[in-house]
């Protein structure tokens, strides 16, 4: 056989595909003194030393550290290409870590159109612990550009591809430029919609990316996760004494679980993005205003696959009628009525009424949140199927569906 890039063992930067690099755990990830083909559970809470200080243990104290943990650390770090990863109890515990590296008297920058947990969170630090919180319209940088200072900033948090408007921000550019005018300053990105198998923040210009591992890492909703990677040491310690002091370090059999999950990543996302290209034509061909960075009628579709290897399997679209919306919704057999996404299932909702409810009605209109958007999260069923299944909701909600071949 020809020995090709294609073939080869290693890619040219001496790593495995990303693919293999999912699945394949190395060795020094865990100490197993009898050769598991699964990373052994270490369900304790404490661990026996061998001297009278308390020393004489790589652990102590599961607080602090723990073999199950440190492998799904290592391996996830390996995967994001991070100096150093941490795995902590939801996804929104991961931010809140990461908040508790800015002091009162500083400020953040962040997007206009956030998940609502995000948003609850940051307008709590805001009213609370003496925080400047700036939303800005994240994709244009002219305006992030305008709200940073030198001495004050200290966080710009972005999300890329955004939630739920699917909106992208260029991560490349506005990383340099908040690096040369604020050095202190962290540039944080909410990474969960894409995946570390998608897209890789770190290797852009952030300092932080975090996920919910509930969402694509896990894949099947069975968890609560939170994932932290750093791209500089001096980060990273900052981040393990928040997680070490809090106590909010994953559990062992959900750091199990985790690793489990995030080993069939490859395939999952593959074919829940296959789906969502296929929903999206579809939707688009219905004449609905349809939010996704994978089709080229996006006119930010050429900056999203300068970041990205994929559009992803999120998408949302605008019926211009929130009851038309509701009925449509209801209307769905296959698609369940459900916040969150990433997992095998396909989900249907509309965030101005579940995952966005909590961010006040007049905020939501200041930002442009159609009340009648509806956002898909696209699983691995077959695409002929849920196509079928939203063509039969728009059909029972009034819609005259047009005819559409998704081969």
């Amino acid at each position: 056989m020809a020995d090709t890039a294609e073939n080869s063992a290693c890619t040219s930067s001496g790593r495995y595909h990303m693919d293999t690099e999912l699945v394949f755990i190395e060795g020094d990830a865990v100490k197993d003194n009898y050769n598991a083909a699964s990373v052994p559970i270490y369900q304790t809470a404490t661990f026996k030393q061998t001297n009278a200080d308390g020393s004489g243990g790589e652990y102590d104290y599961s607080r602090s550290g723990n073999p199950t943990r440190t492998a799904v650390e290592t391996h996830i770090a390996k995967v994001m290409k991070a100096h150093r990863a941490f795995v902590v109890s939801t996804g929104m515990t991961a931010l809140d870590v990461i908040l508790r590296l800015v002091k009162t008297g500083q400020e953040i920058i962040a997007g206009d159109d956030l998940y609502g947990g995000t948003n609850r969170l940051l307008t709590y630090v805001s009213q609370f612990s003496g925080i400047k919180v700036h939303n800005v319209d994240t994709t244009d940088v002219s305006k992030v550009e305008a709200r940073l200072d030198p001495v004050k900033t200290r966080l710009v948090l972005l999300e890329s591809p955004t939630n739920p408007l699917i909106k992208i921000a260029d991560m490349r550019t506005i990383a340099a430029r908040v690096h040369e005018v604020c050095p202190s300053a962290l540039v944080v990105v909410d990474n969960t919609m894409m995946s570390p198998y998608l897209q890789n923040t770190l290797e852009l210009g952030a300092d932080i990316e975090y996920h919910s591992g509930t969402k694509y890492l896990s894949g099947h909703h069975d968890l609560m996760a939170g994932v932290i990677g750093c791209r500089e040491a001096r980060v990273a310690e900052q981040v393990y004494f928040v997680i070490n002091a809090s106590g909010s370090g994953l559990g062992p059999f959900d750091c199990w679980l985790l690793l489990r999950g995030i080993k069939t990543l490859g395939i999952r996302m593959e074919k829940q993005q296959s789906n969502a290209i296929r929903i999206a034509d579809f939707l688009e061909a219905q004449g609905f205003k349809v939010h996704y960075p994978g089709l080229r009628s996006n006119p930010q579709y050429e900056l999203h696959k300068g970041m990205s290897s994929g559009p992803g399997a999120v998408l949302s679209f605008e019926t211009g009628d929130v009851a038309l919306s509701e009925r449509i919704v209801e209307s769905a057999r296959l698609w369940g009525i459900s916040v969150s996404f990433g997992c095998v299932n396909s989900l249907i909702s509309m965030p101005c009424k579940m995952s966005h409810s909590s961010i006040p009605a007049e905020v939501r209109k200041q930002r442009r949140l159609p009340e009648d958007l509806i956002r898909l999260c696209v699983g691995i069923e077959h695409h002929e199927d849920l196509i079928g299944d939203l063509a039969n909701a728009l059909t029972k909600a009034g819609v005259s569906v047009k005819p559409f071949s998704s081969s």
